[in-house]
């Protein structure tokens, strides 16, 4: 970036330089094409007067003087009686001449063009004499260029010398414009104190530190309770598998150990299952296909997956409402219900219900389950949807379950634009309601 500062401040001062010499040398050239016109035409006036004094011998007599003006005497036909550089007679006619036309018909005229005699640019003036003949004086103009290219070589070495001075200047100028981002504390952004224009971008980057910061801390809260969650049903399968192994277990009661191990093990696979479900889901790879999906027809096939487990509770489930098709993923949309019902049903009481309610709103398809559990308090409503979080801790381990769930739940409806909300009072159950999008999700 330092070098490309350096090149564009002495880019601009070469192009600078480059448009004063160039603006200098069009001021010059005019300037002196003035004084040049000024020059010729006051010369022209007094060989006017003069010859409309002494008559067309003046100019005769004037044969001797070195003329840095060509003064030319052309009749009312065109033909030339007069010329200071040629022999008049080898002269060709000039009734074509624009400025001797003006003059014969106006007593004055003017021309800047290609002598075929001199061959010059030339800036002819003529003038009318009293006998009708007109006097044209003119002068070559190629000194008005070689006076404007003479600044030339001037204007180079000024042009050399405030290149280099530019150069210099511009690397110690780009040195201390920027030290201070080079000298920027990427870890505390806002604690700097640097250009205006950066702000904005170090307010991202604060932004950008504290997700990474949010996002680090939830990683490793993640794998500590990865770790804690695996650990404690390999470390009963592996205990129970010991004692069976060292013959320490009366014959029995090698059945009941034997269960203890199935169950510690689908424990297990149940939660690796859901971690890969929300790794999938935090890396939106789901490479599943969206279909229209019935919702109610969904929600019957999930409660009749449950009736096995809610029949051990005596808890009775019920659904009610109506056929609404839903574009979405098939497996995501069953996972997130069955999580929600299988909660309703796991933390319900003895000889309860739970309520299952779809249906179509002005906002779009909506499924309610309600349930007459035990509750969640508020203070604990925003974080139930977190990681391994548990209200209860104590009763987990008997109530099984990952602590994944609600997670799948929040992530799936995130997938699908939907929006989850709890409405729960301890001792008094619970409803928690999804909301879809209108329309396709």
């Amino acid at each position: 970036m330092r070098k490309k500062i350096q090149r564009s401040m002495v880019m601009v001062l070469a192009v600078t330089l480059l448009l004063s010499y160039i603006i200098l040398t069009l001021i010059t050239y005019n300037t002196n094409l003035s004084t040049l016109e000024s020059e010729v035409r006051q010369e022209a006036k007094y060989i006017q007067a003069a010859i409309n004094i002494s008559g067309a011998q003046y100019l005769e007599e004037m044969d001797g003087v070195d003329w840095t003006t060509r003064v030319t005497q052309i009749d009312e036909n065109g033909d030339v009686l007069y010329d200071t550089r040629r022999d008049s007679s080898t002269l060709e006619n000039h009734s074509g001449r624009k400025e001797v036309q003006e003059a014969l018909e106006n007593g004055e005229g003017e021309d800047v063009r290609l002598s075929d005699t001199v061959g010059h640019e030339m800036y002819y003036y003529a003038l009318l004499l009293d006998d009708g003949t007109v006097l044209r004086a003119s002068k070559s103009m190629d000194g008005l260029v070689r006076t404007a290219l003479g600044n030339l070589p001037v204007m180079a070495g000024v042009a050399a010398v405030m290149l280099i001075l530019a150069y210099y200047l511009a690397k110690w100028q780009t040195k201390r414009l920027v030290r201070p981002i080079y000298e920027l504390d990427l870890e505390h952004p806002l604690d700097n104190e640097t250009y205006e224009e950066l702000t904005p971008f170090l307010e991202a980057m604060d932004r950008q530190n504290k997700e990474k910061e949010a996002v680090s801390n939830m990683r490793k809260e993640f794998s500590a309770n990865v770790s804690h969650e695996l650990k404690t049903p390999l470390t009963s399968i592996s205990g129970y598998a010991e004692i069976m192994k060292n013959g320490m277990v009366r014959p029995q009661d090698i059945p009941l150990f034997s269960e203890r191990i199935y169950k510690e093990a689908r424990r297990l696979i149940t939660l690796v299952e859901d971690i890969i479900k929300l790794s999938k889901l935090d890396e939106e790879s789901v490479e599943l296909e969206k279909e229209d999906v019935d919702l109610y027809d969904l929600i019957r096939e999930i409660v009749s997956r449950l009736s096995p487990q809610a029949s051990q509770k005596n808890v009775r489930m019920e659904v009610t409402g109506e056929s609404v098709k839903y574009f979405g993923i098939r497996q995501i949309l069953d996972e997130m219900i069955y999580n929600v019902c299988e909660n309703a049903v796991k933390y319900n009481n003895e000889n309860g219900r739970v309520s299952v309610w779809v249906g179509d709103t002005l906002n779009g398809p909506k499924v309610t389950v309600t349930d007459t559990g035990i509750g969640i308090p508020k203070e604990h409503h925003e974080r139930i949807f977190e990681r391994f979080y548990r209200v209860d801790k104590s009763h987990s381990k008997e109530r099984g379950g990952t602590g994944l769930g609600l997670s799948i739940v929040k992530h799936g409806a995130l997938l699908h634009g939907a929006k989850v909300t709890v409405h729960s009072t301890p001792g008094r159950g619970t409803r928690i309601e999804m909301q879809f999008p209108k329309g396709k999700g």
